[in-house]
């Protein structure tokens, strides 16, 4: 039976959620300070301190439960239900005089009947606080002080105390609203997945047409303004639990309140709703002006068709217009939606525009291609967010891709010098790529000092990435030197039959090294390399999940770990786990302190059919897991230390620094090598130099030129590599 630890301690919480929500949810969870993250159905399990929970109920835009998990158990009968929940401590959870109900999801083969399953856990409770001390709590199932929370999944029972008490979308600033309106976090789900955060990092504005009771115009004002959303509530279900910290939660609160003061001074983006219901307008007045936003949200009595851009030149919109619910509401509703679309193509050319809707036949009335489609569901009726980021009609669209293409722009002669040496490195790595199983590969690497890039090949899609030029270099200068590469690119794309992408390579600072690109959607792939698969992500993040670099170093270790065993510190998408595993390994271990890395490591596996039970992914910080006495007493055979340059997470114990650092990390790792074994030290760091006391400990080799393939020949400082071995 699990018992609340301490304020400052781990405890395990569950965050539930509505159906599809979950991805954004974890995401929002790990900003707030989650870890160990697990996603579920409809749910998100973590681990935390009291303060991380109290941070997610007061912060989350998403969830609709805050849960600690008091006890997890198997059941074989309704009687195993009893017992179970009749042995949990409740009284060390809450006063008998407090009341108290019991919410239940979820049946099974032998407790077909959920509100049983509720009356059983009432029971157990009810029961024990009678042994204890002869009398009974109330039972309240509209307005309890402490509700619990019992899920069964197949013969599992997770029984929980529910820290927000009531669903965290009911706000508090809901005082009127509209027909059939939103839940606050699904309108706060559909602003995210519109990418309006990003929006308005760039100034742009967000109107709604049809904006009912307002929940979508608040909610974006919330996010504009760095406002909690569970700063409105007046009451959690955590104030009647024993192991409630006020002073945690007090200043929480009261920072939350700061974050709001400066965020309302700072906000500059411009909101606004319509509707043509005075009624609807009337009531989302109500709404604003219960979260003080009525300075920040400006409302009118309007048709669609006569709503415009009015003074923003850019930005979001978004509605959320009726479904009908009969046959014949469709008649009736088939012009509201061509308004739409006229709308859109008429006044807001250049923006983005998102349609929220639960029937897709009324939704082809709007003559536009969505770029995305998200499904989701409102209350029990599933839909679709339809995301368009080209609004032109679909003919016009069509008409676009039937014209016959542009020819190749034409080149300068520096530009012409540029597109001479792609297509000599393309002839030179031909008969390579014959006699190597790799389908992706690096073509161009600042082979020409003016034009600074690097172009990977990844199947059909000609990755460009963009070094950071000098703070000094002209300005002017660079711009032409862009333009060259764009048309040379475009040319070679149009020859070769290729898709283009651009990044740009820039020194990563701060959190912003932990951090997503893009938020719009991910460009997946599956290449191969030799016998292995592995799934990389040309859009999101500044690498790809792949090392190309590394090719080599992933061969050497497969070609030498038959019948052995192996460690991956530092793992990253654990491609070395997965050319070990299938190079014969009879074990690994991978270890990295990112739970999208051990994510994006565990779909690896997958693709390659390797065995989760011997070959182990471990979430964890490598230094501090290195440095203590580590469950693991196992010793390897070959090791590979692959660590960052440099980190200052806040999920590691201090700051990294490889230079200064190296030494100790590689003494730990000698210390649980076979004796006989290998350590693969690699870094990125251009000026490493090894620690003396290694090179006198053990024995070290630079064996960087056997680990460079010959598509990376031109820059033999990519990175460096030395093999480590006891003396």
């Amino acid at each position: 039976m699990a018992i609340m630890k301490q304020a400052n301690e781990e405890n395990l919480w569950v965050a539930s959620c509505s159906s599809g929500l979950e991805a954004l949810l974890l995401d929002e969870l790990q900003a707030l300070g989650a870890i160990n993250l697990k996603e579920t159905i409809s749910a998100v399990a973590f681990t935390g301190t009291l303060e991380v929970a109290y941070r997610c109920c007061l912060w989350s835009r998403l969830a609709n439960r805050i849960l600690y998990v008091v006890k997890i158990f198997s059941i074989t009968s309704i009687d195993d239900l009893y017992q179970n929940t009749l042995h949990v401590a409740w009284e060390r959870h809450f006063s008998v005089n407090e009341s108290f109900s019991v919410d239940f999801k979820g049946t099974n083969k032998f407790l077909d009947n959920s509100l049983f399953g509720a009356q059983r856990v009432k029971d157990a409770v009810v029961d024990r606080f009678r042994e204890i001390s002869g009398q009974r709590p109330n039972v309240d199932t509209k307005t309890p002080k402490l509700r619990l929370n019992a899920r069964l999944n197949k013969n599992q029972v997770q029984l929980s105390i529910d820290l927000a008490g009531e669903s965290l979308h009911r706000r508090g600033y809901r005082l009127a609203s509209g027909p059939a309106p939103l839940k606050e976090n699904l309108a706060a789900a559909l602003l995210l997945r519109s990418g309006w955060p990003k929006i308005l990092m760039r100034g742009g504005g967000l109107i709604d047409p049809m904006c009912g009771g307002g929940t979508f115009l608040i909610e974006a004002a919330m996010i504009a303004c760095d406002i909690a959303p569970g700063l409105f509530r007046k009451k959690f279900g955590f104030e009647f639990w024993a192991f409630h910290e006020a002073s945690v939660w007090e200043s929480l609160v009261s920072d939350a309140k700061a974050r709001r003061v400066i965020g309302l001074k700072n906000l500059c983006s411009d909101i606004r709703g319509f509707d043509i219901d005075p009624k609807a307008i009337a009531a989302t007045r109500l709404n604003i002006e219960a979260c003080d936003l009525d300075k920040n949200i400006q409302i009118a009595v309007r048709s669609i068709d006569q709503v415009d851009a009015v003074s923003i030149q850019k930005g979001l919109i978004i509605t959320n217009p009726p479904y009908g619910k009969r046959l014949d509401d469709l008649d009736t509703l088939r012009p509201v939606y061509r308004k739409i679309s006229s709308a859109l193509k008429l006044n807001f050319q250049g923006w983005r525009a998102s349609v929220f809707t639960g029937n897709l036949e009324l939704a082809r009335e709007i003559d536009l291609s969505p770029s995305r489609q998200y499904k989701l569901y409102n209350a029990s009726i599933p839909c679709k967010l339809l995301v368009f980021t080209d609004i032109r009609s679909k003919s016009d669209q069509i008409r676009m891709r039937l014209a016959t293409p542009p020819p190749p722009p034409e080149l300068g002669l520096d530009a012409q010098m540029l597109k001479n040496r792609l297509n000599k490195n393309r002839r030179k790595l031909k008969s390579w790529l014959k006699a190597n199983s790799t389908d992706c590969y690096r073509l161009y690497d600042c082979d020409l000092p003016e034009y600074a890039i690097a172009i990977d090949v990844y199947k059909d899609v000609l990755l460009v990435q963009e070094y950071q030029l000098p703070s000094n270099f002209d300005k002017a200068r660079a711009a032409e030197r862009f333009e060259d590469i764009v048309k040379v690119i475009k040319n070679c794309s149009i020859d070769w039959k290729c898709k283009v992408l651009h990044k740009q390579r820039v020194r990563q600072r701060g959190l912003s090294q932990y951090q997503k690109l893009e938020d719009e959607g991910s460009i997946l792939l599956t290449v191969t390399e030799d016998s292995a698969k592995f799934e990389v992500n040309l859009s999101n993040y500044i690498d790809t999940g792949l090392f190309l670099d590394h090719r080599k170093l992933r061969a050497r270790i497969a070609s030498e770990i038959k019948d052995k065993s192996f460690l991956n510190l530092f793992c990253y998408t654990a491609s070395a786990s997965v050319r070990a595993a299938l190079g014969g390994a009879k074990s690994s271990l991978s270890c990295d302190m990112s739970n999208t890395y051990i994510s994006w490591a565990n779909r690896n596996m997958s693709l390659n059919n390797i065995s989760k039970a011997a070959h182990r992914l471990l979430r964890v910080d490598c230094v501090q897991w290195l440095n203590s006495d580590r469950s693991v007493n196992e010793l390897f055979d070959i090791i590979l230390l692959d660590p960052p340059t440099f980190s200052n997470s806040k999920k590691m114990a201090k700051v990294f620094d490889i230079a200064r650092d190296h030494e100790n990390l590689i003494v730990r790792c000698m210390q649980i090598l076979e004796p006989s074994g290998t350590l693969y030290f690699s870094t990125n760091f251009k000026k490493f130099k090894m620690s003396g006391e290694i090179t006198r400990q053990f024995i070290v080799r630079d064996i960087t030129h056997e680990t460079i393939d010959y598509d990376f020949r031109r820059n033999q400082k990519i990175h460096r590599v030395c093999e480590i071995k006891n003396r």
